[in-house]
């Protein structure tokens, strides 16, 4: 009784019509961009109550939200900058709605695997290419893997933070390296790097649109789990609509087509 009047509820939420000028704003990380394109794309909503989505890094994106950016609901690619917003709002919800992982980028000519990794990210003769701490959760994760190096090989955090290459997730300080096209495949097309770490779900675009590279996991003693978080900036109906739309089975699958590791979603 109590799963049927569940269902119910969330059966009205996301089907009940909102009020006709309620327009629906969304910003989430740059790692985001296709799943919440398509995301969006398949919410039950009429196309002018969707405004087009911004993207960008996490950290920056948390920043112009709270200089006055107007949106209803934040993605973030960490939890950090959601409960952040949401810190000394109690109106405002936080929810865990995704995982991501972290790849090692690599041209096939550096042979890296996950058994050679950390001695090949050590090696002198290997640039290695992050994103930006900070300004991006991709640059704290890639920091968060040195951490853990550290605890294989004394002297190894030491070792990658001082070699890592800060070339993407810094906004106007990081810009495209080759116009027009993403920035892990712009980092390697200019020849800036030979390893980038990156989130998993990104890598096989970037493999597909740059010959020569794999995309290699990273061994469980290095391995890190980026929590993917999203915060309700108000009570709007469609911000509430569009919440539980992520949420349901047929949002999780949507984020699990597209590399993601879904929080919510029960398979056969």
């Amino acid at each position: 009784m109590r799963h049927r009047f569940a269902g119910c509820v969330i059966a009205f939420i996301l089907f009940t019509p909102p009020a006709l000028a309620d327009t629906l704003r969304v910003a989430a990380a740059g790692s985001l961009t296709e799943a919440f394109t398509d995301l969006l794309g398949r919410f039950p909503a009429a196309n002018d109550m969707v405004a087009t989505p911004q993207f960008g890094p996490s950290g920056l994106m948390r920043e112009k939200i709270e200089s006055g950016l107007n949106v209803d609901l934040f993605a973030s690619a960490d939890m950090e900058q959601a409960r952040r917003l949401a810190a000394g709002h109690p109106e405002r919800v936080v929810v865990h709605f995704t995982r991501n992982r972290l790849c090692a980028l690599a041209r096939t000519t550096v042979g890296l695997t996950p058994q050679n990794m950390l001695e090949r990210l050590l090696d002198p003769s290997v640039r290695l290419a992050t994103s930006t701490p900070g300004a991006d959760p991709a640059g704290d994760y890639a920091w968060s893997v040195f951490g853990r190096a550290e605890a294989v090989r004394t002297g190894a955090r030491a070792a990658l933070e001082g070699k890592a290459l800060q070339l993407y997730g810094g906004g106007e300080k990081t810009p495209p390296l080759v116009s027009g096209k993403g920035a892990a495949q712009g980092i390697f097309l200019a020849g800036r790097a030979d390893v980038v770490l990156a989130y998993c779900s990104g890598t096989p675009t970037v493999v597909h649109e740059v010959p020569g590279l794999a995309a290699v996991p990273l061994p469980p003693e290095l391995s890190v789990g980026p929590a993917y978080g999203m915060v309700l900036l108000n009570g709007k109906p469609l911000t509430l609509r569009f919440a539980v739309f992520v949420m349901s089975e047929d949002g999780q699958a949507i984020m699990k087509a597209h590399g993601f590791d879904p929080v919510a979603l029960v398979e056969p």
